[in-house]
């Protein structure tokens, strides 16, 4: 199992990790963690208080029934962040999962030495071949091969490592699929690649984001507020009742200011805004992304320009066969035929894709080698050609077909004793490089059949994609190093808002700090050196898996599939956030202001009553709950129940659509403002109506 399928089978419920989270809920009682959510921290302090007056005064199933709902409060919400925490750390358990105790062939004075994968140093040099798994993140100093890094992406189709600046980083856990490489490791143990996405995905590590701690502070002065209005409110009553004539109220006791506190603060998002913080990063992680920080997840829902690299990101980035062109003399159906033939094992996106178009286009299907000993030739990264030997049938005969760029075939056919290259093939081959393509050509028993045109195609959905990113606000601008003309072209195919063309690296920096500058904040992707100004600067800065080793340092945040396009989804996830952050927040104030309407006209219904048992603040009475106690201790319990109610929409998240700004404010102030409002009449109506009828009050 792949650790991108593991990962993403992580549910967000299990028995394991609701008992783990249960008990980790009575852990978090603990003052000291306590204080760090104010909000929370009064609920405990008048939980202990509130169990105090239990304790010291004589017995009163009231009070005790609402100690201990105050308590029940203050363990929902610390059970809400350790099941956040908990689903970060099962992604933590299923990286680790990913890692082998292996053995590295050290390079010692030229001579190969087995030792201990986790006895190597920083430096060390390591051989690996085919079917090794590479001991530890490293570079590639020496040699070019194929390697399956699915351990780490989850992706199967395996990648070319070699020495050099671009392609040359390696990933411990990941295995060497054909030819030689000489890696130099580049991370001393415990600081690999794979130990710092560990320590990223452990949530519970997570530092609170500049919005959250802004939340946090105007939650904090909402409390206060309330704080010193209950403080207030004995005196208060006391002196109405005395000059209204009226008998003092014996409601009006110290375990009752405290349930009306607690649920006049908003203790809603107090007790969930954690747990929706870790589980935006967490959804991140599920896309197969790691955030380094919370800062980056919110800025990515803040963007307003998405600078995008074309090959990979517009375009598919693997050239897909799009036309056969033959040499004069040769049919088409031919060069298709052998074409097919040359690539039906080819594992690589062009070798497939040789293969279906000339099965879509010429009806070539169901080819059946087994009675004529074919020889395949795999692709390898050091000969960069493949093909196929067929022996034909009753015959001394064979058809030796072979395919690849057109230097290599160039010189294979040089190499067979054919000098002459076919004028119309190399002329055809340079057209096809001049409009942006690659030519691969095809020779058959040293007969040069034509060329296959590989074209970088733009990706199916990616104009509407951008289109959705536009209902966003967002501008999108292609990168490129081709001319301007091809560049217009492949922009206008994909509907991108701007492109810059014969961009190099300083130009892509002084348009991201412009952008900057004025005012935006600004995303991009990238994969190589060139690559980390741009990333560096950039608000959210998406390096590839990979890419180079200073890209990925350069990043706020690294993409372990190397997905260009996973910016767009990282857009929504941070939007996601950000909405689901403001929804519960708007749920929870709507839920302060409609306990208001139970507790308060309970408590002071008799209040300014001359002559008669209600006042006129009864009239607030609305719910007509049966009693004050039962109203007071309905809307301690629903105060507590609604956390429990929410955690999986706090992990889930608020879905997110382009619709616009506007729209989504008149929706979440529909559902969640409204909502807030209607939800704890109904509920606290009904909980009203079964503590009646169990008799608890």
């Amino acid at each position: 199992m792949t650790t991108e399928t593991s990962m993403k089978r992580i549910s967000t419920f299990n028995n394991q990790m609701l008992v783990t989270a249960f008990t980790d809920a009575f852990k978090k009682l603990n003052p000291r963690l306590q204080v760090k959510n104010p909000v929370m921290f009064i609920v405990f302090v008048g939980a202990v208080v509130s169990t105090g007056v239990l304790v010291t005064e004589p017995f009163s199933g009231f009070v005790f029934q609402i100690t201990l709902w105050l308590w029940f409060t203050v363990l929902f919400a610390n059970f809400a962040e350790a099941v956040a925490e908990g689903r970060g750390k099962a992604q933590a358990n299923a990286l680790k999962k990913s890692r082998s105790q292996t053995t590295a062939r050290l390079l010692v004075g030229g001579v190969e030495k087995k030792v201990p994968a986790t006895e190597l140093q920083k430096d060390d040099m390591v051989v690996c071949e085919v079917g090794d798994l590479i001991p530890s993140d490293g570079v590639v100093i020496e040699g070019i091969a194929s390697v399956d890094e699915s351990a780490i992406t989850g992706e199967s189709a395996p990648v070319i490592r070699e020495s050099g600046e671009q392609r040359s980083n390696v990933t411990g856990g990941t295995k060497v699929l054909s030819d030689r490489i000489v890696v130099r490791i580049t991370s001393s143990q415990g600081n690999t690649f794979l130990d710092k996405i560990i320590g990223l995905v452990e949530s519970a590590k997570r530092q609170k984001t500049p919005n959250e701690i802004a939340l946090t502070i105007l939650l904090s002065a909402f409390s206060i507020i309330f704080l010193l209005t209950v403080t207030t409110l004995p005196a208060f009553v006391q002196y109405s009742e005395g000059r209204a004539g009226s008998p003092e109220s014996t409601l009006m006791t110290l375990p009752v200011l405290i349930a009306l506190l607690v649920c006049l603060i908003p203790t809603t998002i107090g007790g969930l805004l954690s747990a929706i913080g870790i589980s935006g990063m967490d959804r991140l992680i599920r896309k197969n992304v790691i955030a380094i920080s919370g800062r980056a997840a919110e800025a990515a829902g803040d963007v307003d320009v998405l600078l995008l690299d074309k090959t990979g990101t517009i375009t598919l980035g693997n050239r897909m066969a799009s036309e056969f062109l033959p040499a004069p003399g040769v049919s088409v159906e031919r060069l298709a035929d052998a074409a097919q033939l040359s690539s039906l094992a080819d594992e690589t996106p062009e070798g497939r894709s040789i293969v279906v178009l000339a099965k879509e286009k010429h009806n070539l299907r169901g080819r059946n080698l087994t009675e004529q000993e074919a020889t395949f030739i795999p692709f390898s990264a050091n000969t960069r050609i493949s093909g196929v030997d067929i022996h034909l049938t009753h015959a001394q005969d064979r058809r030796i077909i072979r395919k690849g760029a057109f230097e290599t075939i160039r010189q294979y056919v040089e190499q067979q004793g054919r000098v002459a290259f076919p004028q119309p093939v190399q002329k055809t081959a340079e057209e096809i490089a001049r409009r942006g393509s690659t030519p691969l050509v095809v020779v058959e028993n040293n007969e040069i059949l034509g060329t296959i045109e590989l074209k970088d195609i733009v990706k199916g959905g990616i104009k509407e994609r951008f289109a959705q990113l536009r209902q966003m606000g967002i501008t999108t601008v292609m990168i490129t190093g081709d001319n301007a003309l091809t560049a217009a072209a492949i922009a206008a195919e994909a509907g991108v808002d701007d492109f810059m063309a014969e961009a190099t690296p300083e130009d892509k920096l002084n348009r991201l700090r412009q952008e900057q500058a004025e005012g935006r904040l600004v995303g991009m992707i990238g994969d190589g050196t060139n690559d980390v100004p741009a990333l560096a600067q950039a608000d959210v800065g998406i390096a590839m898996n990979t890419g180079t080793q200073a890209a990925r340092e350069a990043g706020n945040m690294v993409d372990l599939d190397s997905n260009p396009t996973k910016l767009i989804e990282v857009v929504e996830t941070g939007k996601k956030l950000l909405m689901t952050r403001g929804a519960l927040t708007t749920f929870s104030i709507a839920n302060d202001v409609a306990k208001y309407f139970a507790i308060i006209p309970a408590i002071a219904a008799t209040l300014y009553a001359v002559g008669a048992k209600s006042g006129p603040l009864a009239a607030l009475n609305i719910m007509q709950l049966a009693s004050p106690q039962s109203a007071v201790l309905s809307a301690t319990i629903f105060n507590a129940l609604i956390i429990i109610a929410l955690i999986p929409l706090a992990l889930r998240g608020v879905e997110y659509k382009p619709i616009g700004a506007a729209a989504l404010l008149r929706k979440n102030l529909l559902i969640y403002g409204i909502g807030g409002l209607i939800v704890p009449f109904i509920g606290i109506k009904l909980i009203d109506m079964i503590i009646v009828g169990l008799h608890w009050v």
